[in-house]
């Protein structure tokens, strides 16, 4: 095969079928897919969670991950902040004529190994080939179905005021970790990406709390976005303490000399949970038990003033209001 990816490859002939073959299949082969029909058919039942994200992150790589991990945690993660056990993904690459199919490969590497660890199969997929310069490189959609246990109904709007706020670890690691790479920067304390697939984390809790009330993985926009959504959506108020807010110490000092505010940069390995007061320690001791949730913390809580509102308690004693991202911190940042 050739040493790059053609615009032939993605004519349906004989060359596709050798990129899927001898790239695409091999690293993702499981029996679902391995029958190469147009869809994929298994069987489930009870309710079911859904959803869609593309992945256009650059670059490809980046310190403690790529694109590929990338696009399977986020699509895990959304199942997971629903409640639901992810069980498949679809997985769509629209590649630039001209990518490396060494390249190609790692990236296929990274989404079986990330598809192993949250213990899920690739069902189906797609793959199209674009003339150089309609892309960038490599474009990845995933599509994700899990199964939600009957008992479980977690959703943005169900948060109460006295609930507690808990933060699953350190933001902000991966809005650097892809900065930094883009730009060529280098911190004296390396900042890696905390991309992770967090099922099995969101198992531990509902373990110990069929209660949650709220879940939400805090991506683009970060923190703060993210507290904000969940404020209008259930019409309350939150009140966060800024002093128990993990941020790790490259993170901080790399927003501290880009200008960035640690609660807008992204994140795509941590969680937010709203859950009941008298409930938050077994569960903040749950997350805790998971290899990416070490570092939790109850950092707020929900309550009936200013509601739709974020507010913040600063480390000096004051408070303040922590809006919504307005405009575009850090772009193609998953």
């Amino acid at each position: 095969m050739n040493k790059t990816v053609l615009l032939a490859h993605g004519s349906g002939g004989r060359l596709s079928h050798e990129l899927i073959e001898k790239v695409l299949a091999p690293a993702i082969a499981n029996p679902v897919l391995d029958k190469m029909d147009d869809s994929a058919v298994f069987e489930v039942e009870g309710k079911l969670a859904f959803t869609t994200d593309s992945y256009v992150v650059n670059p490809l790589f980046f310190p403690g991950g790529d694109i590929g991990r990338l696009a399977v945690c986020g699509t895990i993660n959304d199942l997971s902040m629903m409640g639901a056990r992810p069980l498949y993904l679809s997985l769509s690459l629209i590649i630039e004529e001209g990518l490396a199919l060494d390249d190609l490969k790692k990236v296929m590497l990274s989404i079986r190994e990330a598809a192993d660890e949250a213990g899920v199969r690739i069902a189906t997929g797609d793959t199209k080939v674009v003339n150089k310069g309609s892309a960038d490189k490599l474009f990845i959609n995933t599509s994700g179905v899990g199964a939600v246990p009957a008992d479980i109904e977690i959703s943005g709007a169900n948060a109460r005021p006295g609930d507690k706020v808990i933060l699953s670890g350190p933001i902000g690691n991966h809005g650097i970790a892809v900065m930094s790479s883009r730009e060529g920067l280098q911190f004296s304390s390396s900042v890696q990406s905390d991309c992770a697939p967090l099922n099995s984390m969101v198992a531990r809790m509902l373990e110990v709390s069929r209660t949650i009330r709220c879940l939400r993985d805090p991506t683009r926009g970060g923190l703060a976005t993210t507290l904000n959504e969940l404020a209008l959506q259930s019409n309350v108020g939150i009140v966060i303490n800024e002093d128990t807010i993990p941020v790790d110490d490259g993170v901080r000092g790399a927003c501290e000399m880009l200008g960035f505010d640690p609660l807008y940069v992204a994140n795509e390995g941590k969680l937010i949970a709203i859950v009941d007061p008298d409930e938050s320690g077994i569960i903040v001791d749950a997350i805790k038990k998971d290899k990416y949730g070490q570092d939790a913390a109850v950092i707020g809580e929900v309550t009936g003033d200013h509601r739709t509102r974020v507010a913040m308690k600063t480390t000096i004693g004051a408070t303040r209001i922590v809006d919504m991202l307005t405009g575009e911190l850090l772009p193609r940042i998953c």
